[in-house]
């Protein structure tokens, strides 16, 4: 397998993973990220919808194995969560401990977009 291949199927896996959570199990998922979350009920509406958007981003990269255009919409993405993560870590808008970890899932989640894309873009 190539490594393009390695890196789109992994950040497929984790979309799906963390869009089911968010779907699912918002409540959970507030939890893990810091207890201020977790009892916070405004979080699981917000969850929800970034679930379904990244469960349905993750099956894309797993059907569209050869669309470049959905490999530049993930580094878009994932580079655009980064930034977000990091801003409401700085700005106070998430606890110090959600943040770090969510700006170090997207920041994993943009690698894997850029080195996919890359390995696409050297194919074509």
């Amino acid at each position: 397998m190539k490594l393009g291949d390695v890196t789109r199927t992994a950040l497929a896996c984790i979309r799906i993973f963390n869009g089911a959570l968010g779907l699912f199990a918002a409540g959970k998922m507030a939890k893990s990220l810091g207890g201020e979350l977790g009892d916070d009920k405004r979080f699981v509406y917000p969850a929800r919808m970034f679930g379904i958007r990244t469960l349905v981003l993750g099956v894309d990269l797993l059907t569209l194995k050869a669309d470049r255009r959905v490999l530049r919409q993930a580094v878009l993405i994932h580079a655009t969560d980064t930034a977000a993560a990091f801003y409401a870590g700085r700005s106070g808008e998430l606890p110090a401990r959600a943040a770090k970890l969510t700006t170090i899932i997207s920041a994993v989640n943009t690698g894997l977009a850029v080195v996919s894309l890359a390995a696409a873009e050297k194919d074509h």
